[in-house]
């Protein structure tokens, strides 16, 4: 989806959105302004394999509820967020069996390099399968927050306007994730990223 010629990408998204009710071609410009960060998140949640078919549903699913978008609640980035997490949560089941798959996943050593950097990578395939493992034990709620902290990178007012839910169950989600990861992994900070504002 290309953007129209005469379109005007220095607008800010929300005059887009309002202008697109007018001239549908220019939701062209906010796909490509968000297409590749929503394809992002997808295929971390997801996996490549689906990310395409995701991604686009979620920008289609967009452009039709494009009239009940609300300004007040929000900017269109943590909206689109909020129609990729649903969707997300529809294909739950295949996430659920991507993450255990992930776990299962041999350690392949093909370099021979230093005995160090051996271990080191041994090491590191262990605790990111343990760290897959414990994600998709995460309830659905915890596992959005958390998902959406490392991986799209919203702050938590963000977070809340996507998910629809008050900024302080945003914390509480995040920290609950974050402390049950640490204790499965024995102490060790699981997740690092994401702003608090």
């Amino acid at each position: 989806m290309a953007a129209p010629p005469d379109a005007p990408t220095e607008l800010d998204d929300i005059t887009i959105m309002a202008r697109s009710e007018q001239r549908p071609d220019l939701f062209a410009v906010l796909y490509e302004r968000y297409f590749d960060p929503i394809h992002r998140y997808v295929a971390a949640r997801l996996g490549t394999h689906i990310a395409d078919d995701v991604a686009a549903e979620t920008f289609l699913v967009a452009f039709r509820k494009r009239p009940g978008f609300d300004p007040a609640i929000g900017g269109v980035r943590p909206w689109l967020y909020g129609i990729a997490t649903k969707l997300v949560a529809q294909h739950h089941r295949s996430e659920t069996r991507r993450l255990a798959a992930f776990q299962r996943t041999p350690v392949h050593v093909a370099d021979g390099g230093h005995e160090d950097r051996v271990t080191a990578r041994v090491t590191a395939a262990h605790a990111q399968g343990r760290l897959a493992a414990e994600i998709a034990r995460l309830s659905q709620g915890e596992r959005d927050v958390l998902l959406l902290t490392a991986i799209a990178d919203l702050s938590h007012q963000e977070i809340a306007r996507t998910l629809g839910i008050p900024y302080g169950t945003v914390g509480s989600r995040l920290s609950r994730a974050r402390g049950k990861l640490r204790t499965a992994l024995g102490g060790v900070n699981p997740l690092i990223g994401g702003s608090d504002g």
